[in-house]
């Protein structure tokens, strides 16, 4: 893949003591937010994009940048263990000093993810694949391609700070309540000043995506799509003007009409699928009334979606789910 070109600027004061980092990625969607926000020792760094020369390159303009007057970034928070996030993570706090605080459980995900064999992932990918009834062409590409988690994933250190919710962490001139997200990722870090009616949201709350919820195959009895959907009420309990900074798209206010928007969303695919579901559907046939023109190489995402939808239905009793010739199919629960 060729390099990217930045953009400028990459680096901008959103509000006083807090800075903005666009990265470009290499993968949808196009682009990640980072944060910088200034304390009394220096900049802590939230989130950092993935590991590649680019980014890299990218890092080096921002660590010398004048907007960081001349201070050292004194730590590096990571909301969670997708790429586009902890990609960077290593080289920073190699380059910087800087500890890492992240999550206990995304911290170790991230972990077991970069110390697991990558063929033993994948073949556990690909059985869950062949279970929702995938194409071979895509089997037979994933068996080529591989996963992708190490390629963009720098080693990390060893020692790590560990975030809890409701943690009270001092930065930019006042005091950020930790809020921790589920379904996208398992416990992902969000902040919230309630002085400053700022909320750093990571991918839980975004101003034009619904942040994708999948399925796991190493949790497969898993409800992320209701952990989602109950971890919001806790954000729509902030004001409503709250200025939410998302991880990807720009800075927006209307926290709860988003949260509704975001509900509503999903409200609406579970319904498509009781309707659609009214006989035996695979979990591959689900995608085309999920998804318009899911490209070849989305499939996975797809899949990935449209299980922990059907998983959702299921634990609601709407939905059953059977084994057929070595695949799973879902089918609208008889009426009691």
């Amino acid at each position: 893949m060729a390099d990217r070109v930045e953009e400028a600027p990459r680096l901008s004061e959103l509000a006083p003591g807090v800075l903005r980092i666009r990265i470009a990625l290499p993968f949808p969607p196009s682009e990640v937010n980072a944060w910088l926000l200034r304390t009394e020792q220096g900049w802590t760094l939230i989130d950092c994009g993935v590991d590649d020369p680019t980014t890299r390159a990218l890092f080096e303009a921002v660590l010398a940048d004048p907007l960081l007057e001349g201070a050292p970034v004194t730590r590096l928070l990571i909301t969670h263990f997708h790429p586009d996030h902890v990609g960077l993570a290593g080289w920073l706090a190699a380059r910087t000093g800087a500890p890492l605080h992240m999550s206990r459980v995304e911290w170790l995900q991230a972990r077991l993810i970069l110390a697991d064999p990558p063929e033993r992932a994948l073949a556990a990918y690909l059985d869950q694949y062949a279970l929702c009834d995938a194409p071979q062409s895509f089997l037979d590409h994933m068996r080529r391609r591989g996963l992708l988690y190490r390629k963009w994933v720098g080693e990390l250190p060893y020692a790590y700070a560990a975030i809890r919710e409701d943690d009270e962490i001092a930065m930019a001139g006042t005091s950020w309540r930790v809020l921790m997200g589920e379904g996208h990722a398992p416990e992902m870090v969000c902040l919230h000043s309630a002085e400053r009616n700022l909320l750093i949201a990571a991918d839980q709350i975004l101003p034009r995506i619904s942040p994708h919820i999948g399925l796991h195959p190493a949790d497969l009895d898993a409800d992320p799509l209701g952990a989602y959907l109950a971890s919001l009420s806790k954000f729509a309990q902030l004001p409503s003007d709250t200025f939410v900074l998302p991880s990807h798209g720009e800075p927006f206010t209307g926290l709860h009409a988003r949260i509704a928007a975001l509900t509503e969303h999903h409200a609406e695919r579970l319904a498509r699928l009781l309707d659609f579901c009214v006989q035996p559907r695979t979990a591959m046939e689900t995608t085309s009334v999920l998804f318009r023109n899911l490209a070849p190489e989305q499939i996975g995402f797809g899949l990935s979606e449209a299980l922990a939808h059907l998983r959702h239905l299921v634990r609601r009793g709407a939905l059953v789910q059977s084994r057929d010739a070595q695949v799973w199919r879902f089918e609208r629960a008889a009426a009691p």
